[in-house]
């Protein structure tokens, strides 16, 4: 039987290598990903530099969830507050008046980090000794 920390290590690890590489391909090639996607880019590349960066603030911040997944508790928090605001954003704007496909499965996959992520932290209550 996989022991629970070790399974929340295991997701925290898996969303820093999701965020952190889809940061690194916006902060980098957006232009090709676009490109690739046949999106619209934005007038300006900061537009999606800025939120990439953060993607990568965000993994590394998975990374030390995934180190030592009780003592980060609090941490987790912030990670669910990112993938709701993303995928919030994105369903809202795909159900009101359409966005490119290239949004979409991330929306997808953020709904689902969401969930496991608010499972891991009500696992990891502090007054749970298992």
């Amino acid at each position: 039987m996989i022991k629970k920390s070790t399974a929340i290590s295991v997701l925290f690890v898996v969303a820093a290598l999701y965020d952190g590489l889809l940061g690194l391909a916006f902060l980098c090639g957006a232009d090709a990903v676009f490109k690739w996607a046949q999106v619209t880019p934005p007038n300006h590349l900061g537009y999606v530099q800025f939120p990439a960066a953060l993607l990568i603030v965000f993994a590394i911040m998975f990374l030390a969830i995934a180190r030592k997944p009780r003592e980060n508790r609090r941490l987790i928090s912030y990670g669910m507050m990112l993938k709701v605001s993303y995928a919030g954003v994105v369903v809202y704007h795909w159900s009101a008046s359409g966005i490119p496909n290239l949004w979409k499965p991330f929306a997808v996959f953020d709904m689902v980090f969401f969930a496991l992520f608010a499972l891991a932290y009500l696992s990891l209550d502090k007054h749970k000794t298992t």
